[in-house]
C-alpha cells in the first residue's frame, strides 16, 4: 500500500482539487494585486482585476510572468509582503548582473519543506531512514529543501553538500545512508567511484531522488543497477519555491505535481494559448499558497505534457512528463543554468569577437562544457605561452561567472562556420549519451 505525506491533499478528487485550487487563487490574486504594484501594471494593461477571478476558470484571463519579468523587478518589484516579514532568500543565475531572486517566509518554507517531505515519503522515505542530501546549499535551493524535508518526515538528515566524494562515501558507509538526494550526475559519478573503491556491499542506499538537470531513463537504470537502489525524479524552480514543485512516485511514470500549491497548465509556447491535456506545450505554473513571493501563469520554458487520472500508487495529483526541452536557449549543465549570452560576454570581455561555439557533451555520466573561440589575426601570431594565458584568463572568468568548469579551446581565425540565418551556437550532443 502507498504512503502518503498528505493522505488527503494528495488523494483528492478532482472537484474537491479544483475548489481547493479556486478559493487559494482568488485570494492569491487579490494578495498580489493590493500589494504587487509590478504585477497590478500588468493586470491592468490587460484589463483584468481581483474581482475578474472567481476561480481556476479565469485563470487564463491574467498576464503571464516571464524571466525577463523577474530580473527587471529585482531585487524588489515583485515581493509581496513587508521584508521584515521574509526570513530567506534563494536566487538563480542570470543572463546579465541582475539575478533572479525569490523570497520566502517562514509559512513559505513550511509548505516548501512539506512539499519535499511528499517527494521522500514517496520514495519510500520514514523517520526510520538517513537521508543523504548531496545537493549544493546556499543560493541554491537543492540542498536546503530535501534537508527541510527530510526533517519533517523525521528521518535522519545528513547535511552533505555537493563535493569532496570522499568524504560522501565514508559518511555514506558509517552512518548507513538509506536515501541519496542529489543530481544524477553525480550519482552516476559516487556509482562509479564506489564500485572502483570496493565499497559496494557496505552501502545501504535503497532510493535516490534526482533532478536539477536532465537525465534519461537510460541513465536511470544504469543507476538503479550501479548502487542497487530505486531511483526517483524531483522538479523545481527557484522562481516557483525549489524542488519538490513535482515529484515521482514508485511508479516511475511522471511527476505528480503539488497541485493544492501550484497550478500547472500546458501552452502554445508561440501564442501563449492553452493547451489541452495530453498535447505537448510550454509549462506554466501559478503559485497559490505563497505569501512572499507568489507568482502568477510564470513561463517556465520548460516543455512537457499533463495527465491526468488515479496512478496506481493511488494518488490522483496531475502528473507532467519529464521535461523534454525548453523554450528558450537556456542550457542546464550539472544542474546549473547557463546562457550563451553569459559566455558571450566573457568572450567579449576579454577582447574577442563573437565568433565562438559552445559543445555541450556527456563524458562518464557528467556533462562537459567545451568553448570554441576564434582567435583575432592579431591574438593569432602571439607565442604559444601567451595563448595558454589567454585561455587560462578566459576558463577563469567563465568559472567564476558561470560556476563550472568550461574547456576554453582557441581556434584559428574563420575556422568557425558562419551562417547566413541565425548562428549555430550550441552543439550538444548529450541526446544521443545515456
Amino acid at each position: 500500500m502507498a504512503n502518503y505525506y498528505h493522505p488527503r491533499e494528495e488523494t483528492m478528487s478532482a472537484d474537491e482539487m479544483r475548489a481547493l485550487q479556486g478559493a487559494r487563487l482568488v485570494e492569491t490574486v487579490a494578495h498580489v494585486y493590493k500589494n504587487v504594484p509590478y504585477y497590478r501594471a500588468l493586470m491592468d494593461k490587460k484589463g483584468v482585476s481581483p474581482k475578474d477571478i472567481h476561480g481556476v476558470d479565469e485563470l487564463h484571463l491574467l498576464p503571464f510572468l516571464t524571466k525577463d519579468d523577474l530580473r527587471e523587478a529585482y531585487p524588489y518589484g515583485l515581493l509581496a509582503v513587508p521584508l521584515s516579514d521574509c526570513v530567506r532568500i534563494h536566487s538563480t543565475s542570470g543572463t546579465t548582473g541582475r539575478r533572479v531572486v525569490a523570497f520566502y517566509t517562514q509559512d513559505d518554507i513550511d509548505l516548501w519543506e512539506d512539499c519535499c517531505a511528499r517527494a521522500i515519503v514517496a520514495a519510500g522515505g520514514t523517520k526510520d531512514d538517513v537521508v543523504h542530501v548531496s545537493y549544493g546549499y546556499g543560493l541554491f535551493t537543492g540542498g536546503s529543501g530535501l534537508d527541510g524535508g527530510s526533517h519533517k518526515v523525521g528521518s535522519l538528515t545528513l547535511p552533505m553538500s555537493s563535493g569532496n566524494t570522499e568524504r560522501q562515501i565514508q559518511f555514506m558507509t558509517d552512518l548507513g545512508s538509506t536515501i541519496i538526494c542529489c543530481t544524477p550526475s553525480y550519482a552516476a559519478y559516487l556509482a562509479e567511484t564506489i564500485h572502483e573503491t570496493g565499497n559496494r556491499d557496505k552501502i545501504k542506499l535503497k532510493a535516490g531522488i534526482f533532478g536539477a538537470e536532465a537525465w534519461s531513463e537510460e541513465m536511470r537504470r544504469h543507476i538503479e543497477a550501479k548502487l542497487r537502489i530505486k531511483a526517483y525524479d524531483i522538479y523545481g524552480l527557484t522562481e516557483i519555491s525549489g524542488p519538490g514543485v513535482s515529484f515521482e512516485c514508485s511508479e516511475q511514470a511522471g511527476m505528480h505535481v503539488n497541485e493544492d500549491h501550484f497550478i500547472p497548465e500546458i501552452i502554445d509556447p508561440a501564442t501563449g494559448e492553452r493547451l489541452p491535456d495530453g498535447e505537448k506545450g510550454e509549462l506554466v505554473f501559478t503559485s497559490i499558497t505563497k505569501k512572499a513571493f507568489p507568482l502568477l501563469r510564470y513561463r517556465t520554458r520548460d516543455i512537457c505534457v499533463l495527465t491526468r487520472g488515479t496512478c496506481a500508487c493511488g494518488r490522483t495529483l496531475v502528473k507532467m512528463a519529464k521535461p523534454m526541452g525548453r523554450s528558450d536557449d537556456m542550457l542546464i549543465i550539472r544542474g546549473v543554468n547557463v546562457f550563451p549570452s553569459q559566455i558571450e560576454t566573457v568572450l567579449i570581455n576579454c577582447g574577442f569577437e563573437a565568433n565562438y561555439q559552445l559543445v555541450v557533451d556527456r563524458v562518464s555520466f557528467s556533462d562537459t562544457l567545451e568553448v570554441k573561440v576564434e582567435l583575432t589575426p592579431e591574438m593569432f601570431s602571439d607565442e604559444v605561452k601567451e595563448l595558454n594565458r589567454r585561455e587560462k584568463e578566459v576558463s577563469d572568468r567563465l568559472k567564476s561567472m558561470l560556476g563550472i568548469q568550461a574547456k576554453v579551446t582557441l581556434t584559428a581565425p574563420k575556422s568557425i562556420t558562419r551562417s547566413e540565418g541565425k548562428a549555430v551556437r550550441v552543439i550538444d550532443n548529450r541526446a544521443n549519451k545515456i
